[in-house]
């Protein structure tokens, strides 16, 4: 999905501003094949533009066939103002976006595709076939029934990136299999991914050159991952790999904003994963820039009170071990009892377990410190990429006028359930629409100075 650079690639230098659109059709490159360079390769052919799709991999769209493995989930039903908030910080930017592309619109684009969509239990939207491939196929015969030109196995080479053709324009140069290719644009869309699932194109290898062309980036971080805390032996050798079900998470960022979620997570040799661990994560990694961990609570028993729990556990242990008595009186038993022994010695286990408020009160918050989140390369995604300060509200680059982003390659960050996917999608649609208006702009510009 993402078209690495070379490691000696050179600084690009954009056209002038004063670029004069010349008579024929608006030509635009979109560098990378994902959802976000597709759907502006969507959005410019339906404006009039020849658009030529540039990939580095031998097919377009493979971390988008890859999420879809067990089932696409396209969005997220919930009510607009809910779904916004899942964009932290840079939620009045997204929601720009979403105002091109919204949750709703997105599901009326693949009923367009002949996709039916439905709502799931917990508000996700998916395929009604719950697969990737029949939806990919169908928007790739209806882009290249527009004109749009896939080039695959093109590995975007940035050295010489903005060197004018006689007539203006973008000049860029791609390693092939056949050799050294050259392509030149009216308009360029970068769509490059993020760091994570570098097997798959997302290697975020774009990042020096384009910091060294003056583009300000924010670094790559994971996103949507899972993080180290530090088992016992006992926990990470017997309980690797088990679900946590009906936990409820809790945390704070380093500005306050508070994480209280019930979900489900797993056991890892390291630490903790899975979707509620990856709703937290933006918060998670926050703190741990800021103070070099992060606390964290898990309630192993939310739909019982502390007081009840109390109540419970100091009815009696009688003769039963405390294995038993957990089971009996709390429905607690293999991962979350053991949880509750960790970052304890045996002496203050057996010590402190027999008060039965100090259990309660341990069951109902039991704290953990992250330590570090899993590597990049591990994330479903990042956050970190060009800030978005640095674009106008079309994306494109303020200082390099015909030059636009789009997608996860951005600074902005988004939890799973459809939101990433969702927005990404809706940026590839301001970015394509974004130059369809500049290069009107630039034509009725030019039209006043003749």
């Amino acid at each position: 999905m993402t078209h690495a650079f070379a490691p000696d690639s050179a600084p690009l230098a954009g056209p002038s501003s004063s670029l004069t659109p010349h008579a024929d059709t608006l030509r635009v490159a979109v560098v990378g094949g994902g959802p976000a360079g597709l759907m502006a390769a969507e959005a410019l052919a339906a404006g009039g533009a020849q658009v030529d799709v540039f990939d580095a991999m031998p097919s377009v769209g493979r971390k988008f066939l890859l999420a879809g493995k067990g089932g696409l989930n396209l969005t997220h039903a919930e009510p607009r103002a809910a779904f916004t908030r899942r964009f932290g910080r840079e939620a009045e930017r997204v929601a720009a976006w979403l105002e091109a592309l919204s949750p709703e619109g997105l599901r009326a684009w693949a009923e367009g595709l002949g996709i039916a969509t439905f709502v799931g239990s917990s508000g996700k939207v998916f395929p009604a076939e719950m697969k990737a491939a029949p939806l990919l196929r169908a928007w790739l015969s209806r882009l290249r029934a527009a004109g749009v030109r896939f080039h695959q196995r093109h590995r975007w080479q940035p050295e010489g990136f903005g060197a004018r053709s006689a007539e203006g324009g973008w000049t860029l140069h791609f390693d092939t299999p056949q050799g050294r290719a050259e392509h030149r644009a009216d308009a360029v869309v970068l769509a490059l991914g993020g760091g994570s699932w570098a097997r798959l194109g997302s290697d975020g290898a774009w990042v020096a050159p384009l910091q060294a062309a003056g583009l300000p980036i924010t670094p790559l971080a994971p996103s949507n991952c899972g993080f180290d805390i530090g088992w016992s032996a006992h926990l990470a050798e017997r309980f690797a790999g088990t679900p946590l079900k009906n936990v409820r998470l809790a945390c704070d960022g380093p500005d306050g904003e508070r994480f209280d979620r019930l979900g489900e997570c797993v056991l890892t040799a390291t630490g903790l994963e899975g979707n509620l661990v990856y709703a937290a994560s933006r918060l998670l990694r926050e703190r741990l820039a800021q103070d070099g961990q992060a606390p964290l609570t898990l309630d192993l028993v939310p739909h019982r009170s502390q007081a009840e729990l109390h109540k419970a556990l100091a009815s009696g242990q009688g003769t039963r071990s405390m294995a038993n008595h957990l089971k009996e009186k709390a429905g607690l038993s293999g991962a979350p009892a053991n949880l509750l022994r960790e970052g304890l010695s045996l002496e203050d286990w057996n010590r402190q377990s027999r008060d039965p408020a100090w259990l309660a009160a341990r069951i109902k918050a039991l704290p953990l410190v992250a330590h570090a989140a899993r590597p990049l390369d591990e994330a479903i995604s990042s956050a970190g990429g060009v800030q978005l300060a640095s674009l106008d509200d079309g994306l494109m680059v303020r200082h390099q006028p015909g030059l636009f982003c789009a997608g996860e390659m951005l600074d902005w960050d988004a939890p799973t359930g459809g939101y990433l996917l969702s927005a990404s999608m809706a940026s590839g649609r301001v970015a394509g629409q974004g130059v369809l208006a500049w290069w009107r702009s630039a034509a009725r510009g030019a039209g006043a100075q003749a």
